[in-house]
């Protein structure tokens, strides 16, 4: 007998997950409750149920800066959403590779380490600012190098710590809404105005006919 017949390898079994994973998805209602909101110069994150804060976490943004251009290595900016929610049940610090488990256990600030661990959340750009950032490979993910995070230290995602990254992916839902901010994160006042302001026309575009005709 032929054991590549009967043993499936580890890129086949993780290429039945992600489609596992996306046949399913494609049956789950989008997120329309949770926004997140990412402070670059307070390199924080806030998530928010309805408009209330619920959280907040330290995070880290590009070394390189911000932009979208393909192969900068640059942070977007403006909304986003959740694409792809890849990683659950995966233990803290579970190295992935092309979004796959390997198997290790990376240690919080190993030296010489900084692979991505724990969780993905892929994002995708709602703007002509951040339209490549799907294809560029975004995501939101746990990072072993938490000794930097508060400082842009990434090669253009956004970087959390591994339980903080795991309290995230539990919150939120495909679909949920990213904004990456120049600016400090938003008070009350902000806030109403900033659910108040108009969207770019990239992203009404992209919205289900029930999203976009939603008060």
């Amino acid at each position: 007998m032929n054991p590549s017949r009967t043993i499936p390898s580890a890129a086949r079994v993780c290429s039945l997950a992600m489609l596992t994973l996306w046949l399913g998805a494609c049956a789950t209602e989008k997120d329309l409750t949770h926004v997140v909101r990412i402070s670059v110069p307070q390199q924080r994150l806030a998530v928010y149920d309805l408009g209330h804060e619920i959280a907040h976490y330290t995070i880290s943004t590009s070394k390189f800066g911000l932009g979208d251009i393909p192969g900068s290595n640059c942070t977007p900016l403006g909304a986003l959403e959740v694409a792809e929610k890849i990683g659950a049940g995966a233990p803290m610090g579970m190295k992935f590779k092309s979004r796959c488990p390997t198997g290790e256990i990376v240690k919080v600030n190993a030296p010489g380490r900084d692979p991505i661990v724990t969780r993905i959340l892929w994002l995708r750009g709602l703007e002509s600012q951040n339209a490549n950032a799907f294809n560029r490979m975004i995501y939101i993910h746990g990072t072993p190098e938490e000794c930097r995070l508060g400082t842009p230290s990434s090669y253009g995602c956004i970087r959390m710590r591994s339980k903080d990254v795991v309290a995230l992916y539990d919150q939120l839902g495909k679909g949920a809404r990213v904004e990456v901010l120049t600016t400090a994160l938003p008070n009350a006042k902000q806030l109403r105005e900033l659910d108040e302001r108009p969207m770019d026309i990239t992203a009404q575009a992209r919205l289900t006919p029930e999203r976009r005709n939603q008060p």
